[in-house]
């Protein structure tokens, strides 16, 4: 009965989107995102109706098996989608980024993963793992509560993902450590709008709250598990797809910044009537220095992408000396592009503090997205670690 009261708010996920009428090209989605960018920071969330053309577009099918329907793109090329999306807009393309977080669902069983894409593939998970909370065991499976933050796309969501306490000792061994997972449809979760910060306004990461809620054991998983998905894309490092997926989006912000700053290289009257910018030595040896780092970060970030998706089509096993390359990657580019924006914010002068200036929110955006968990400073420890054949102090790569 439990079961039965979990699964009968399946519905068809389509029909909760207004705007799901067929495919839309990646070119006139992202022209939608550049004229409505305003709004999503101003109501904190990227609306549904969007999120429905973000779908057509194919953005959250992007992992889905080909079993069930899906793409299950090769990773580079969905790091060049975000990308692009995020040099029209940095929350919409970390919304976007969610279109990969069904790798993670390719742990859960078959059984489980064929109900949820019964609608069709265009499926959105979104998630908020932390704090783990304590879940109470119940007859064949568990019942939970509690408050889960940063739950980044959950009004969009169809799928919803809470952290519920570490590995069961019946399940760890290699994945000890890694958070457990339940998952629910998204309806059944309460949203907890208290989502109020600096930069990246625009992804609605409120908390989710539960009580009591009743998960099958079926409807659990460990994140970053085992897939038992037989594709390419599910022997990918899951982790490491998901520090990369939000590493991207400050690749696009720094290009973001950088087209933006050359376009005002021209200026012929400036604020203090100074000489413009392209007469002046320090910004043409600044922009040319950014652009030089950026070209530098994004090679070394797609580098490894491309060197680990050719191992898996190999039939190899992506090695951890493989997949700290990954990391490290990923980690390294969302900083020096932070820093690249940054830049661009300072030699563009004064009326960069402005709101209207994307540019101030460029630089919001950008030092947001080194805070993920998945790109802080302790990474390069950890990095470091491998490459002299210690063990690392948390769980890695």
């Amino acid at each position: 009965m439990q079961e039965a009261t979990q699964t009968a708010s399946i519905v068809d996920s389509q029909n909760d989107y207004p705007e799901y009428a067929g495919p839309l090209s990646l070119d006139t989605l992202i022209d939608e995102v550049e004229r409505r960018r305003d709004e999503f920071d101003a109501i904190s969330h990227v609306p549904r109706d969007m999120v429905g053309k973000m779908k057509r577009a194919g953005i959250f099918r992007a992992s889905t098996p080909k079993r069930f329907g899906g793409d299950a793109l090769p990773p580079p090329r969905f790091l060049e989608i975000l990308e692009r999306i995020a040099i029209a807009d940095g929350s919409t393309a970390w919304v976007a980024a969610f279109g990969s977080a069904n790798t993670y669902l390719a742990a859960l069983p078959l059984e489980t993963q064929a109900r949820i894409y019964a609608s069709g593939p265009d499926q959105v998970f979104a998630g908020g793992l932390y704090p783990l909370q304590t879940a109470q065991r119940a007859p064949g499976g568990f019942l939970v509560s509690g408050q889960w933050r940063f739950a980044s796309g959950c009004k969009g969501a169809d799928w919803i993902g809470v952290g519920i306490g570490g590995v069961p000792a019946s399940e760890a061994g290699k994945d000890a450590g890694k958070p457990f997972t339940a998952v629910f449809p998204a309806s059944e979760v309460e949203i907890v709008e208290n989502w109020n910060v600096v930069g990246m306004q625009g992804t609605g990461s409120h908390d989710l709250r539960l009580h009591d809620k009743y998960v099958g054991e079926q409807w659990t998983f460990v994140r970053g598990g085992t897939a038992v998905i037989d594709e390419p894309l599910y022997r990918y490092p899951a982790v490491a797809y998901q520090a990369q997926v939000h590493a991207a989006v400050n690749v696009g912000l720094a290009r973001a910044a950088l087209d933006m700053l050359a376009s005002m290289s021209g200026v012929t009257k400036t604020t203090t009537g100074a000489p413009r910018l392209a007469d002046r030595a320090y910004y043409r040896s600044g922009l040319a220095q950014a652009e030089a780092q950026l070209r530098s970060a994004r090679a070394f970030f797609f580098e490894s992408a491309e060197a680990s998706w050719r191992t898996v089509l190999a039939g190899d096993p992506v090695l951890p000396a493989q997949a700290n390359l990954l990391r490290l990657s990923a980690t390294h580019a969302a900083h020096i592009c932070a820093d690249i924006v940054m830049q661009a914010y300072k030699m563009a002068g004064i009326g960069a503090i402005y709101r209207e200036s994307r540019m101030q929110r460029l630089v919001r955006d950008s030092i947001v997205v080194t805070q993920h968990a998945f790109l802080g400073e302790g990474t390069y420890d950890a990095s470091g670690a491998v490459f002299v054949g210690i063990p690392p102090v948390t769980p890695y790569p």
